[in-house]
């Protein structure tokens, strides 16, 4: 999702005035910087705020977010007698998950020997929105409803605010119709990033 962001971004550098390139530079710098922290997350480079620095296991369940436009994986859990929340990417195996040990450690999670991907810090406070727990059982069908055509419409959503940067563009700098073309293509490219990168929940 980066690379095609990146190279939609990229690709407008020909027709660009230099108003327009300062603005792709920083569109670009912007897009690689948060990619590699949400990578640097995710592998264990950063802390993500998981208790102790130690591997300790403890019971999780899953639950899935629903917050206006977003969806997201959680795992809850209870440490220290608190309960905490850990934002995570989405893998196929958090479909089947009624409640399950998994292992913690100051910086990864692994459940029934799967690694799974902090999407973020730690947190102590319930997520805001909807949460709707895993059923009791695992449904058969939640894996089909998983796919890239599915992840692609759940993220794209949040490209509706394409057209209005661009508006919003060409009424401070100007362009015209190209100007507002690239602006919406760019800003729907990102914000279909922004909503892969932050680890959206296609099930």
């Amino acid at each position: 999702m980066t690379i095609g962001t990146l190279a939609i971004t990229l690709a407008w550098v020909p027709f660009a005035d230099p108003d327009q390139m300062a603005m792709l530079g920083t569109v670009s710098l912007i897009i690689l910087g948060y990619t590699g922290f949400r990578f640097a997350v995710a592998s264990g480079l950063l802390p993500a705020g998981l208790p102790g620095g130690q591997a300790r296991e403890a019971a999780v369940r899953r639950v899935r977010q629903q917050h206006r436009l977003m969806s997201r994986s959680w795992l809850e859990f209870t440490a220290a007698g608190k309960d905490l929340w850990l934002p995570v990417y989405f893998d196929p195996v958090l479909v089947a998950l009624t409640q399950d040990t998994a292992e913690l450690s100051g910086r990864s999670v692994h459940i029934a020997g799967q690694r799974i991907y902090p999407a973020g810090r730690v947190r102590d406070r319930e997520p805001v929105g909807k949460l709707i727990d895993n059923p009791t059982r695992p449904d058969p069908e939640a894996l089909r409803r998983t796919g890239i055509g599915r992840r692609l419409l759940l993220d794209a959503q949040s490209a509706i605010a394409g057209p209005f940067v661009g508006l919003l563009w060409v009424y401070s700098s100007g362009g015209g119709v190209p100007g507002f073309v690239g602006a919406t293509m760019i800003a729907a490219a990102a914000a279909t990033w922004l909503s892969a990168v932050r680890g959206s929940d296609p099930s």
